[in-house]
């Protein structure tokens, strides 16, 4: 597009539901431009349970349309990404004093029926006498149910839109800050600052997607000068990772005795996440972490089931997210509604503003097919929606088909460990062969720095998944900084400043 014409869209916020607005606003043939002030998913976005699901504790606030819509999207999510989403069994004990079985059983006949499933398998009901879900567990455990939803790898997500969103055109700009947004006659012009060379530029947008997350109220306070502005309620939710708790495949799902749910999930092979947490959040939002109180709760709601507690000592990481859900006036936390809202600031004859509260990882691209309705309302309809039969980038395989594409993958590359090749299936599905090249042996990856993170690896994610530091690529790219040493941190951070300087001498 020309530098002078305007942009139809103008999005704010590089999470996923920035990222799936753009990827669909574009693909409906609108011009898009995103900023995003940090990484992609560098907020609440790569902070979830990493969980596609439709909210089993929801049906009992009554959100049986946030929930049938979630439970709907589970398998269209799934075929768009089968490389990075996949099915999980969750085992749900009965603990005596809470929920009753049957409660529990209604519950899940729902669940079951609510939302059209059809290939991920119903719910059943086990003995954990006999069962090896209830090896892990205490033996006053004997009865659970065990249903499906999905497991995702969230940071990822948000990486895949972005990228298909700039394969059609979309301009996606990481490290660019929002200096100033105003409106210019019936568009917007929007100042920008990037974060790595500090340049300024200004642009101008017909539509102003506000798509901040936790920062949603602050832009509406600068866009459109709401100084009272307080449409979310900003909740934390943090996790802690310790070393594997259980071999089982399938997860847990925790009932505790203050009504609230954890989950205990394999993760990344060698060890077990558990949470979340649910507390109101009033600090810097650019600095939450998780609090001691938060960490004790996690290791003794999880104690209370495991034969074996979870301590302190256990913990090898954390992660803490603060979630910007719509302020319905909830009593508690854990009560305030996922479900998103989308608010619309301006008149038909000046710059439109559309805000978006709340929302969850499950129902993105539903929320950005309504947003796009909106946008259609003012701009006029292009193209069809189109997203529910599309592919993410490397996803273009059916959903079942997984293993046969791995057993290709290292046929084709017979030097890749099994653990190697599963991995990169597993992150770039059809992708990996990009990655893996003509490459013969490991030799030919380049340097290895540390747990099967090869300089091929890393020089693809710069180059196609804007990841600039460290931290983009160990903790939300691959997390790989689970398995590698600080003097491994250290030698890779050095890489990517060397590999920063001759880029930009180059360029």
């Amino acid at each position: 597009m020309n530098n002078s014409d305007p942009y139809d869209l103008f999005v704010i916020g590089g999470g996923i539901n920035g990222c799936g607005i753009a990827r669909d606003a574009v693909g409906r043939g609108f011009s898009v431009m995103l900023a995003e002030k940090d990484d992609l998913a560098s907020g609440t976005s790569s902070s979830s349970t990493k969980l596609i699901h439709g909210g089993l504790r929801y049906l009992e606030h009554y959100e049986f349309r946030l929930v049938r819509e979630a439970l709907m999207e589970r398998e269209v999510l799934w075929r768009m990404a089968p490389h990075i989403i996949w099915p999980m069994r969750f085992i749900l004990p009965h603990q005596k004093g809470l929920r009753p079985a049957w409660f529990l059983r209604l519950g899940l006949f729902l669940y079951d029926h609510l939302g059209g499933r059809k290939l991920l398998p119903p719910t059943r009901v086990l003995d954990l006498k006999a069962d090896a879900a209830g090896t892990p567990l205490k033996p006053g455990f004997s009865k659970a149910f065990e249903y499906s939803d999905c497991w995702v790898n969230d940071a990822r997500l948000v990486a895949l839109n972005a990228r298909d969103a700039a394969d059609r055109g979309a301009e996606i700009r990481t490290r660019t800050k929002v200096v100033e947004t105003r409106r210019d006659a019936d568009a917007w012009s929007i100042s920008l600052e990037d974060g790595l060379t500090g340049q300024a530029e200004t642009v101008r947008a017909r539509l102003l997607i506000n798509a901040a997350g936790p920062w949603v109220d602050s832009v509406l306070r600068s866009a459109a000068g709401e100084n009272d502005a307080r449409n979310v309620r900003l909740v934390q939710g943090s996790h802690i990772v310790i070393k594997r708790k259980f071999e089982d495949a399938r997860a847990f799902f925790f009932q505790n005795r203050d009504e609230r749910i954890i989950f205990a999930i394999p993760y990344e092979g060698d060890f077990t996440l558990i949470g979340t947490t649910d507390r109101d959040f009033n600090e810097d939002l650019d600095a939450a972490e998780i609090s001691d109180d938060e960490i004790s709760y996690l290791c003794s709601a999880a104690s209370e089931y495991f034969a074996e507690p979870v301590t302190r000592d256990d913990v090898v990481w954390t992660y803490s997210g603060v979630r910007p859900l719509y302020d319905d006036g909830a009593s508690a936390a854990q009560e305030a509604t996922r479900d998103y809202v989308l608010v619309e600031e301006g008149g038909a004859d000046e710059g439109l503003l559309i805000n978006i509260f709340g929302g969850k990882i499950t129902t993105y691209r539903r929320l950005a097919e309504a947003v796009i309705e909106k946008v259609e309302r003012r701009l006029g309809k292009r193209k069809a929606g189109w997203t529910a039969n599309s592919s993410l980038p490397g996803g273009d395989f059916a959903a079942n088909d997984f293993q046969r594409l791995l057993s290709g993958l290292k046929e084709r590359f017979r030097f890749l460990t099994d653990t190697h090749a599963h991995r990169l299936m597993r992150l770039y599905g059809t992708r990996a062969e990009a990655i893996l090249g003509s490459a013969g042996r490991y030799e030919d990856l380049g340097t290895c720095f540390g747990s099967d993170l090869y300089a091929a690896e890393v020089d693809y994610l710069v180059e196609n998944e804007w990841a600039v530091t460290a931290e983009d690529i160990l903790w939300r790219r691959t997390k790989r900084g689970l398995h590698m040493s600080e003097e491994q941190i250290s030698e890779l951070s050095a890489y990517l400043r060397t590999s920063k300087t001759e880029k930009l001498k180059a360029g």
